[in-house]
């Protein structure tokens, strides 16, 4: 099985998430992806996430719930703090021992990937999904991956701002299922 991890702090999980995992299991022929909520990313410390856990996990099952490849995971909300990927991709092999693992990211992401902690042990285990905009990225000398292309203009921290400044973010940008948690 081709099992994908899509870390992020979905915060809140947009449309624009949604189209990069459907692009992701039509490029690579994905049999699951997760999605997986961070707790507290090792680049961001001290922030603080707008929604809650709770509300974030629910958000995502309600986005996801006509993806059939789509799961929503607690695992890296349970792993100790931050949320280092090489512990998250350590916990997948053991519950998915025979899978090949994949990591989807953007591309803001791959150009910082050489930074992350155990970059060795992380090249070695995945085959990364990257996703852009425009110009395609470089790939990395004996790096694994599958760029894929797309346009989705959403953005979680454009959504925060228009929610906490009284307006509406895009319609276009929320998934329908999340009326409960966002203005539609």
């Amino acid at each position: 099985m081709k099992t994908c991890l899509f870390g992020g702090s979905f915060d809140p999980v947009h449309a624009g998430h949604l189209a990069i995992a459907r692009a992701a299991i039509a490029a690579a022929g994905l049999n699951r992806v997760l999605f997986l909520p961070a707790a507290c990313s090792p680049f961001k410390t001290g922030s603080r996430h707008y929604y809650s856990d709770e509300q974030r996990l629910a958000m995502l099952r309600l986005a996801t719930a006509d993806i059939p490849q789509a799961e929503v995971s607690e695992l890296d909300l349970q792993l100790p703090p931050p949320s280092w990927s090489w512990r998250v991709v350590e916990a997948c092999r053991d519950l998915y021992p025979e899978d090949e693992l994949y990591w989807l990211m953007g591309t803001d992401q791959w150009e910082q990937l050489h930074r992350w902690a155990r970059y060795d042990y992380l090249c070695d285990n995945l085959t990364f999904i990257v996703y852009h905009r425009e110009t395609p990225p470089s790939p990395r000398e004996g790096v694994r991956s599958i760029f894929i292309t797309g346009n989705h203009p959403a953005s979680s921290s454009a959504i925060r701002k228009a929610l906490q400044a009284g307006q509406q973010p895009p319609a276009s940008w929320i998934p329908r299922q999340l009326s409960a948690y966002l203005p539609q």
